[in-house]
């Protein structure tokens, strides 16, 4: 079955977003190894190391993925903002080798009004510059994004192009969001709509390249384009669409991890977890959709 968890907070130390994994009963998690919200975040400490590799081995070694800084934009015209973000990306990726993280999950970023070819021939030639400083051991994922305003990575094509064109395509792969391909205008409501779109992914992607997902809901409607997450068969997805998802054969040993909203005591990542498992080998025709 796939490994299924949460992003969790590194608030009082990394290592401490283990603890929270095991007390929602995940097995597997993402985190920011730094806060997402700014460009010069000090760098990782040996005690910080150690302390991460010993509490990710008490646990039994889940799958790990690391989410890059929401700051960076690596397709953007600006001089200054595309340097900074190949820095900040290259950190990051820098910090994920001294973590042992074997992926770092990062948005395609914004063309700016300038248009969709322009934008992707920058993030790609950006993406190859941070990845020159870098070595082999991190696998980029680029994750699909829900069409907001100049975003990339909202139709299948834009991804194939990065792979198509990057000069590192081995060291690159998909993070699929479940509530972004929806808000992007691909149905996975039904089986027969997830095998749609999965098709479609098949044909200008392919599979292969996938090899993460964040599981949420939607609050947006269909091709609504707009990033609300939801928590699981609560939105406008519904719970057959997990269902059809959670036992397709071909994902059966990917990280699946929420991003829904918590409080404190992280009760809302055990209910998601719940749900979710509750799913696991039984037929989408037997789950009720959530209307």
């Amino acid at each position: 079955m796939p490994f299924l968890g949460a992003h969790e907070s590194v608030a009082g130390g990394l290592h401490l977003a283990f603890d929270r994994l095991q007390q929602v009963g995940g097995a597997a998690l993402q985190i920011f190894t730094r806060n997402q919200r700014q460009w010069n975040p000090q760098p990782l400490t040996a005690e910080e190391i150690a302390l991460f590799q010993a509490a990710w081995q008490r646990i039994g070694c889940p799958p790990v993925a690391s989410h890059a800084s929401y700051l960076i934009n690596l397709a953007t015209g600006k001089p200054e903002l595309v340097e900074k973000s190949i820095a900040a990306f290259h950190a990051e990726i820098l910090r994920c080798e001294q973590l042992a993280i074997p992926f770092v999950v990062i948005h395609p970023g914004s063309h700016g009004g300038d248009g969709l070819e322009i934008g992707l021939a920058r993030f790609t030639t950006a993406l190859d510059l941070a990845l020159d400083a870098s070595g082999p051991g991190v696998t980029v994922l680029l994750e699909t994004t829900a069409g907001q305003g100049t975003s990339l990575g909202s139709r299948f094509e834009e991804l194939a192009f990065v792979l198509a064109h990057s000069r590192y395509p081995q060291r690159l792969g998909v993070c699929v969001d479940t509530c972004h391909i929806f808000a992007a205008g691909y149905d996975i409501r039904t089986s027969l709509a997830y095998n749609k779109t999965m098709d479609e992914f098949e044909r200008l992607v392919g599979i292969q390249w996938i090899k993460f997902f964040h599981l949420n809901d939607s609050k947006t409607k269909l091709a609504g384009r707009v990033d609300r997450h939801e928590h699981i068969g609560q939105g406008a997805i519904g719970l057959e669409g997990f269902s059809t998802l959670l036992n397709d054969p071909r994902f059966v040993d990917h990280p699946m991890t929420l991003e829904t909203a918590k409080g404190d005591d992280l009760h809302e990542d055990r209910d998601n977890l719940q749900v979710l498992r509750g799913l696991m080998g039984k037929p989408a025709a037997a789950v009720q959709r959530h209307e």
